[in-house]
């Protein structure tokens, strides 16, 4: 599927490397979003976001007077204001059970990722790598159903499971090909839209080259 065509100017501070800034940057390509991206180190942030957000940190998205500092909040906000294609269910039982997957991905999920790439704790990433590993072998049956997550439909849900599961060599998970061959094919169909090879950043390319 092709990106859609640029339709706005905003600007987005993003640190190339973190995944919740890649999902965000994942539904701006989706959306074909004409978007200034700025790539800091956010442990040395530009003195210009301090005056914008109040936590100092990314992603930080701009769109005239409004300045959004929070990944799920964008992610809807982008959806409601370019509404194709629609990332989000139109009825609301299905978007309260879109919005359920993106609460348990973060919940079971992108918290051991955090862990582990915080490498705060030997133990603590030991047992993290160990536990995220085996929910995603235990998962992988569910991704055979259909051919995006829980839906036949691509989604937000997408946009936030991808830059995890692109990320899985940087958080030391080998997936088992054999017990896990439906989640490498969800993988492959992620990995092959034009939008999410257009949302890498440099740094990202570089986890799987």
């Amino acid at each position: 599927m092709g990106v859609v065509a640029k339709r706005s100017s905003m600007t987005f501070f993003s640190d190339g490397i973190d995944h919740y800034c890649h999902r965000v940057r994942i539904v701006l390509a989706e959306k074909g979003v004409a978007v200034e991206i700025n790539e800091i180190d956010p442990n040395n942030p530009p003195e210009d976001l301090a005056s914008l957000n109040p936590y100092n940190s990314v992603p930080t998205l701009i769109d005239r007077e409004l300045v959004l500092y929070e990944p799920g909040i964008m992610m809807e906000y982008l959806d409601e204001r370019f509404p194709h294609p629609p990332l989000l269910p139109v009825y609301p039982v299905a978007r309260a059970e879109s919005r359920l997957w993106l609460y348990r991905i973060q919940r079971d999920w992108c918290t051991l990722a955090d862990i582990i790439i915080a490498n705060k704790d030997d133990d603590a990433v030991i047992a993290a790598r160990k536990e995220l590993r085996e929910s995603l072998i235990s998962t992988s049956p569910i991704f055979a159903e259909k051919p995006y997550f829980m839906s036949d439909e691509y989604s937000i849900v997408d946009c936030v499971t991808a830059p995890l599961l692109w990320r899985l060599p940087m958080l030391g998970i080998d997936l088992p090909e054999k017990q896990t061959k439906d989640i490498h094919a969800y993988m492959e169909r992620l990995f092959e839209r034009e939008s999410f090879q257009a949302s890498l950043s440099e740094a990202e390319r570089e986890i799987r080259e």
